[in-house]
This record gives C-alpha cells, sequence and structure tokens, in this order.
C-alpha cells in the first residue's frame, strides 16, 4: 500500500514541478540581476564622482599654482589663468563650477586681509578661513576655491545634484602678486 501512495504521488503535476530542476538557474538569475545591474551602476556612479572630484583638486592648485607664479597680474592675464583651470575639469561640463582666486595678506599682527579676488562663475566672495598654521606675521598667501555641482548620470532621481568643491592655500613663488593695480601687500 506504501507503493501506491508513493506511485501516486510521483505522479501528480505538482510532485514532478517540485522535481524539475531545469529552470533553476533562470530564476536565480532573475533574483540575482537587478541586484547586479545596481551594483555595476553604483560602481560607475562612484568612479565618475571620485573623478569629478580628483579633478575639482587639480583645478584648484592650478588656479593658486599659475596665480602665485606671478607678480603684476592684468584683467587677461586672469582669464588666462581661469580658462587654463577652467580646461581641466573636461570632459566634464563646466557649466556648473565656480572658481575664486584671492590674494591675502597678513599684517604684523596677523590681521588677516583679503587684498584682492577675481571671480568666474559666481560673484560671491569666498568665506575664507586660514589654518593657524599658515597665519604667519607680514606674509601673504594665495587661496583658491573650485565648487561644482555634480550630477550623477544614472542616481539623479535618487540623490540629485551633489555640491562639491576644493579649496587651496598657496605661498607666492617670488612675490605676492598685483590684480588691476591692487597689491597683495
Amino acid at each position: 500500500m506504501t507503493r501506491t501512495l508513493v506511485g501516486l504521488a510521483s505522479r501528480l503535476p505538482l510532485a514532478r514541478f517540485a522535481r524539475d530542476r531545469r529552470g533553476l538557474s533562470a530564476v536565480e538569475f532573475a533574483l540575482i540581476a537587478p541586484l547586479m545591474i545596481a551594483l555595476y551602476f553604483g560602481s560607475v556612479e562612484i568612479s565618475d564622482g571620485v573623478a569629478v572630484d580628483r579633478k575639482l583638486g587639480l583645478t584648484a592648485a592650478a588656479l593658486a599654482n599659475l596665480t602665485s607664479q606671478a607678480t603684476v597680474i592684468t584683467t587677461a592675464d586672469m582669464n588666462n589663468i581661469l580658462d587654463a583651470s577652467t580646461a581641466i575639469i573636461s570632459p566634464y561640463s563646466a557649466a556648473t563650477m565656480a572658481m575664486t582666486v584671492s590674494c591675502i595678506a597678513f599684517d604684523s599682527n596677523k590681521t588677516m586681509t583679503v587684498k584682492w579676488t577675481a571671480f568666474r562663475g559666481t560673484t560671491t566672495a569666498p568665506t575664507i578661513v586660514v589654518p593657524n598654521d599658515l597665519q604667519i606675521a607680514n606674509t601673504q598667501l594665495v587661496y583658491s576655491e573650485v565648487s561644482y555641482l555634480y550630477t550623477p548620470i544614472v542616481g539623479y532621481t535618487i540623490t540629485g545634484s551633489l555640491a562639491m568643491s576644493s579649496h587651496l592655500f598657496m605661498a607666492p613663488r617670488i612675490t605676492a602678486p598685483t590684480y588691476n593695480g591692487t597689491a597683495c601687500t
């Protein structure tokens, strides 16, 4: 009698379906594929964001470096410096990038004065906080700040645009640069 029940159970369609392993890999793939696709696009987005952040750091460094090498900067010279610095962000769009470069002077009491600032993509003067180690009496610093509104390609619907920025302090190479007749001393 036991044999009859086992034989009957093996003939039922549901029992045969439960033992059938032919579509198992297709079901596993259907369950794992969305996770794999999400991980792939996530890694692309993170890599892209890190690349933009790195380019912002390079842009801020170039902006400060080019400015600190000059002794006298005209409006045309500053436009060339800003153009060269803007080119670094390529292949990303520079439309949402804002750059400022300033010359800061410290007097004998280490009181900070912003002598001049040049802008591109913004008209707002930066809020400059100089670390204590860089506040040296009777010296000057060139400060550059670059900000960028990064829009992820795939993750835009999740995060929206992300504000990224980088800044850098640099000592003038020869002497503090004069910009449009305004000395930085």
